[in-house]
């Protein structure tokens, strides 16, 4: 991650002193694990004998394995285990685990929506536009947008597709503008043809800004697929979102924005 940054951001003071930071960090962690390492070794000394025998026995242990493997017995072994009991941990594994790791970073990323974070940054940059002209903050002055910065080979971005389409199908007609952001992680995903088929595909209509260059990334200080970025009638960012989950928070931010809107526009008309 740090040299993905490092990379994008280019060369600059805080690039270098992130990865000065990071040599340190790591020459740090090296050294004390030596000298923790020495200190362990003089207390394990007499257990010696015992982790002698406890190498030996592994040692058999891997002669053992190989044995069955040569001959030809662990397929005799696999043949009576339940594919579908393998199948259904690697399922489990496999689900689980992206939920874990999105439950960590959306406790550290995300953003109350109690405090506004500065004014929407610039969608200027876009190489093209799918779906509508090219958007500027000041067309979508009074409107509420969810910005979703994403890519068409990310899974996580393809497991939140679905929940942004139903939100801007749902509240088009109450003022909510969505804007696909498509920055390419990987060389194919920049092939402007590509990411149409893709857009066409996926039954994307909204507008979708192809960000090959990084520019409207960066003009978001952005690190994250997919990250949706939430603003306000007034153009301010209200709540931001890394990752998947939090489904239900963000529609009712999306509600909650939306009928501050209404509010806002009844204030600002003449008494009738």
């Amino acid at each position: 991650m740090i040299l993905t940054s490092a990379m994008l951001q280019g060369a600059n003071a805080n690039t270098s002193l992130l990865l000065l930071a990071y040599g340190l960090g790591s020459a740090l962690s090296l050294g004390t694990l030596i000298f923790a390492g020495r200190g362990l070794v003089n207390r394990l000394k007499p257990s010696i004998p015992v982790t002698g025998w406890l190498r030996r026995g592994a040692g058999v242990a891997v002669l053992a394995g190989a044995a069955v493997i040569s001959t030809g017995a662990d397929n005799v072994l696999l043949a009576n285990t339940s594919s579908q009991g393998v199948s259904s941990v690697e399922k489990g594994v496999l689900e689980t685990v992206p939920k874990v790791v999105d439950y960590f970073v959306s406790k550290v990323k995300a953003e109350s929506m109690d405090n506004a974070q500065g004014a929407m940054p610039s969608l200027s940059g876009a190489v093209q536009w799918i779906n509508s002209p090219a958007l500027t903050n000041e067309s979508l002055k009074g409107k509420v947008v969810l910005v979703d910065f994403w890519t068409f080979d990310c899974i996580n971005c393809k497991h939140t597709l679905p929940y942004v389409k139903d939100w801007a199908k749902k509240y088009e007609k109450d003022g909510l503008v969505v804007i696909g952001v498509h920055t390419p992680e990987y060389g194919f995903e920049r092939i402007i043809d590509n990411v149409k088929d893709k857009v066409k595909e996926y039954g994307i209509t909204y507008p979708v800004a192809i960000d090959n260059n990084y520019a409207i990334w960066r003009n978001f200080d952005n690190q994250y697929w997919p990250a949706h970025y939430i603003i306000d009638a007034k153009g301010q960012v209200r709540y931001t979102h890394f990752g998947e989950g939090s489904y239900d928070t963000q529609e009712k931010v999306i509600q909650q924005l939306l009928d501050e809107a209404k509010a806002q526009a009844k204030t600002a008309s003449p008494a009738a």
